[in-house]
């Protein structure tokens, strides 16, 4: 690069309120750029490290919204950037020229094509965290808001959070510096500990399951499923539909009370006993944070998007009894015999919007307008506890995956993370699937998000879907990819989709998955938001992710 960046104190800081939300600019105290100040708040930074700025904030008398800080750094014209996610990706992760108007959550990388930079705030911070860059200098913006609101943080300090700057290794790829990034990032990654090999019934039942389909599908995944020492017992994992409801109907994407299976399901301690019995492990999804069952209006949270589910009762994490409740729910289903727990659905709960919709607007990762109740805590810190909640409760034996989860909030408390979101869509009105989300959502995720494998959890880019409405072509690669990625391989398999030549591609795959694996590296994704060359296994291989080519 023509100017190698070092991390130092911004040029400029800027502070907005409730009470004037236009950023203001702060002035620079003791001439030193390492406290900032306008009436009534301050901003002080330190230095331990010239990798390591943590940023505080104290604002007695004011609701706080957002602290930005401002570098001028003018950029190379050929720089490419790449930035991360707020909880799972949309397809939409790439390496890009200067956007000033793209938000980069939680961390970016540079490069010019020679050496790679890179800047992130640790995980686990009290704060939204997101980066802007341009051609002359580079943006970060903390949301410490609650929700929609300033922040009311009396006499406390905020420790906002903790920014890491990755300086260029000598003939290190891109690849490799976003590697070495996300380990910066994360002083305490949560990992299984051996590999991960399950089946989920979504992408086949979509939610009209029971107990027998469970089982079915659970003795047909073993029956393909390597045996032998050192071979990892693999994963049955129950998803939505099990909940109760009303009777005769199966619940789609519907919430609590998480005491109880429906009629489909009328015995689930009795159905995790069986799954285990079969040879498998049993687990289970739920949305923690959405109930049917009535509850004193003080627990719903007050964003004024309602949630995607047909009624309920959106709960906020803020509230102490509504962790009560939560660490009940996730005990009960450890009670019942479950090894694993889905928790699913709430980012959207608490923010009423989808990660794709937390854009670089004035208002982000949530409407203005509303907050939590619990006015002295930020949304970072609010749902930062509900996720050591649900850790708590799980214990250390419990797997926890996290699905619409904070990425950077929930490294450290999660041993596996769904990483985009999901690789097919259901039609509800026409039984018509989206098959072009796997490329979309699974092969895009796997490629950008894979540094964070290791690093700050294992990454689940998603199932492996298994339906008549899906070309070949692209199953049997998009199988392959998954499979020999070194990251837990999940199938979801309609046994309608499936003669021999899919059963033997299972079969095959799935002795590979449950290896210990060196993490595929994907060669183009320079150039290419769907990369079709990667690196296995020291071997360069390359798939095919067009639905007319030939199996």
């Amino acid at each position: 690069m023509n100017s190698l960046f070092a991390l130092t104190p911004p040029n400029r800081v800027f502070i907005l309120d409730e009470s004037n939300p236009s950023p203001q600019s702060a002035r620079a105290m003791e001439g030193s750029r390492l406290r900032w100040e306008i009436p009534g708040a301050e901003v002080t930074l330190a230095m331990p490290t010239a990798s390591r700025m943590s940023v505080s904030v104290t604002a007695p008398t004011k609701a706080l919204q957002r602290v930005v800080l401002r570098w001028s750094y003018p950029f190379p014209a050929e720089t490419r950037i790449l930035g991360d996610a707020w909880e799972r990706s949309y397809g939409d992760l790439e390496w890009r020229g200067q956007v000033p108007h793209r938000t980069l959550p939680w961390y970016f990388l540079f490069t010019d094509g020679t050496q790679t930079t890179g800047l992130g705030v640790e995980t686990g911070t009290a704060s939204l965290a997101s980066w802007r860059t341009d051609a002359d200098g580079i943006t970060l913006e903390l949301d410490v808001r609650c929700g929609g609101r300033g922040v009311q943080l009396g006499e406390r300090t905020l420790r906002a959070a903790t920014i890491i700057h990755r300086a260029p290794v000598a003939n290190e790829t891109p690849f490799a510096a976003t590697r070495g990034l996300c380990a910066a990032l994360c002083p305490q990654p949560l990992l299984p500990s051996e590999p991960v090999v399950g089946h989920n019934d979504w992408y086949w039942l979509y939610g009209k399951n029971s107990t027998a389909l469970i089982l079915e599908a659970t003795q047909r995944f073993l029956d393909l499923y390597p045996t032998g020492n050192g071979v990892p017992r693999p994963w049955s994992v129950i998803d939505d539909g099990w909940q109760a409801a009303e009777p005769g109907v199966h619940p789609i994407c519907h919430g609590g009370p998480w005491k109880t299976g429906t009629e489909f399901f009328p015995d689930l301690p009795g159905l995790a006993q069986k799954i285990k019995v079969l040879g498998a492990r049993p687990g289970i999804w739920m949305r923690p944070l959405l109930t049917h069952e009535p509850v004193p209006e003080s627990w719903q949270v007050r964003t004024p998007k309602p949630s995607y589910a047909a009624g309920g009762y959106a709960l906020d994490p803020s509230v102490p009894e509504v962790l009560d409740l939560v660490r009940a729910d996730i005990g009960r289903l450890r009670g019942w015999g479950y090894e694993l727990i889905k928790h699913d659905f709430s980012t959207f709960d608490v923010t009423g919007r989808w990660g794709c919709e937390m854009t670089a607007s004035q208002e982000g990762v949530t409407a203005n307008g509303w907050s939590f109740a619990d006015r002295s805590r930020t949304t970072a810190e609010i749902v930062l506890g509900l996720y050591r909640a649900i850790r708590e409760a799980a214990g250390p034996e419990t797997t926890i995956i996290g699905c619409n989860t904070i990425s950077h909030l929930a490294a450290g408390l999660v041993e596996i993370q769904r990483t985009g979101d999901d690789t097919t869509i259901l039609d509800w009105m026409t039984n018509t699937l989206d098959w072009d989300r796997i490329r979309r959502m699974g092969v895009n995720t796997l490629a950008f998000r894979a540094p964070q494998h290791g690093t700050f959890y294992a990454i689940d880019a998603d199932c492996v879907p298994f339906s008549s409405q899906i070309p070949w072509s692209l199953t049997r690669a998009w199988l392959d990819l998954a499979a020999g990625s070194g990251t837990p391989l999940f199938l979801s398999i309609d046994p309608s989709a499936c003669g021999p030549q899919q059963y033997a591609a299972m079969k095959a795959a799935m002795a590979v998955a449950a290896q210990p694996l060196p993490l595929a590296e994907p060669l183009d994704w320079m150039e290419n938001a769907v990369p079709v060359r990667w690196k296995m296994q020291g071997q360069e291989r390359r798939f095919g992710f067009n639905e007319l080519d030939e199996a």
